[in-house]
């Protein structure tokens, strides 16, 4: 097994989706949650792709096993009013964080993240966040992210 990281491209995108889906309901079914039927996540998050990676403000590392995806990762960067905890008002959203089931327990969600992490520092964020599933919070604890007791949100 050789394993090797690169920056994900149009030509691996579809597998990326396809990846996400199954990251998304493998966490529904972890949290004892049932996938809405007749939710078709795929186009919503092709579009998404494809506008955010066009325009500079998605980026992802993925890992492979010769031509296999076997890890993702993904960083969105948007902006908001500069505050004390992040004068430059650029944050990074971290996203798409999947090991294959084969692959996992190998350092590969941690070198995608450290990739990822390091993209938001390049584009001048002052810090990352996540919503992290149960499965994640040890990776993201070990990495140094902290626990933000006040995050709320309202789901219109």
């Amino acid at each position: 097994m050789q394993i090797a990281y690169k920056k994900l491209t149009e030509a691996e995108l579809d597998t990326f989706i396809r990846m996400r889906i199954l990251q998304l309901t493998e966490e529904y079914m972890t949290e004892g949650k049932t996938v809405p039927e007749g939710v078709d996540l795929e186009p919503a998050l092709k579009d998404f792709y494809h506008r955010h990676m066009a325009d500079g403000t998605f980026v992802s590392w993925i890992a492979m096993d010769g031509d296999k995806i076997i890890g993702t990762s993904g960083m969105s960067f948007v902006e908001k009013p500069p505050y004390f905890g992040c004068p430059t008002g650029r944050l990074g959203l971290l996203s798409s964080m999947y090991t294959d089931p084969d692959y996992r327990r190998m350092g590969i969600a941690r070198e995608l993240l450290h990739r990822v992490v390091e993209e938001a520092g390049a584009y001048g964020c002052g810090a990352v966040q996540i919503t992290a599933s149960d499965m994640g919070v040890k990776l993201y604890t070990a990495y140094g992210f902290k626990h933000n007791g006040n995050f709320m949100q309202y789901t219109l």
